[in-house]
């Protein structure tokens, strides 16, 4: 996936961050897995369970995105961005899990799939990230949770509801750093080039039967 030097994202200024409703229904693929869970189900006094706007998949050093090559890395776009779509989210972003040692420059892109727009980010490095959004505002604009998110986010207008991290559960990627305080993970031990749309409807069933809590615990019974 050679496209050019990495680009920083764009970011689109005065944005409105805003909520999407899930709408169909998503079964797990996972042989065992309870039928008819539905992601845009919700049960009484937990409205949470409705929102799905921003997918993110994080995964691959940056040579695996590389030897991806442009035919597949434009079946795994459309594919995924199918599957984020049908999930009624507005939103899908591919991430790379970490540089690699062996790392090579690529370009951001994206791509609109039916109602979803797809963003290919390369960068591997959250701090690398974090540093340049923060170079990005404005200087009369005000350093807040808000102006952050949009800096790092943009084009999309909201944050990752849920990040499928390709990886096990005991290491965190080294790309992310902001997203991780409210996004759902949810973990696949696999490969880059494993991945399948399969794998992304089992994350999305898996989403819709958890009560999100946004950083919170659990009320104590």
């Amino acid at each position: 996936m050679t496209r050019g030097p990495t680009l920083p994202s764009p970011r689109v200024t005065g944005a409105a961050w805003k909520n999407a409703v899930v709408a169909p229904s998503f079964t797990s693929t996972a042989a065992g897995s309870a039928s008819g869970t539905a992601a845009g189900s919700t049960r009484a006094g937990d409205p949470t369970r409705q929102l799905l706007r921003h997918i993110m998949v994080v995964g691959g050093t940056l040579r695996d995105w590389e030897d991806l090559g442009h035919e597949r890395w434009d079946e795994r776009v459309e594919r995924l961005g199918a599957v984020a779509d049908r999930a009624g989210a507005s939103f899908l972003t591919l991430r790379a899990f970490e540089p690699g040692a062996d790392p090579v420059d690529l370009q951001w892109w994206e791509r609109q799939v039916g109602s979803c727009h797809v963003i290919v980010d390369p960068c591997g490095d959250g701090r690398q990230r974090f540093a340049e959004a923060m170079q990005r505002l404005q200087p009369d604009e005000p350093v807040n949770e808000a102006t952050v998110a949009e800096a790092l986010y943009a084009p999309a207008d909201c944050e990752p509801d849920l990040i499928v991290v390709l990886g096990p559960s005991t290491r965190l990627p080294p790309s992310l750093v902001w997203e991780l305080a409210y996004s759902e993970l949810v973990f696949h031990p696999m490969a880059w080039h494993q991945l399948s749309p399969d794998d992304l409807v089992d994350a999305i069933a898996d989403f819709a039967r958890r009560e999100r809590r946004f950083g919170g615990l659990d009320d104590e019974s």
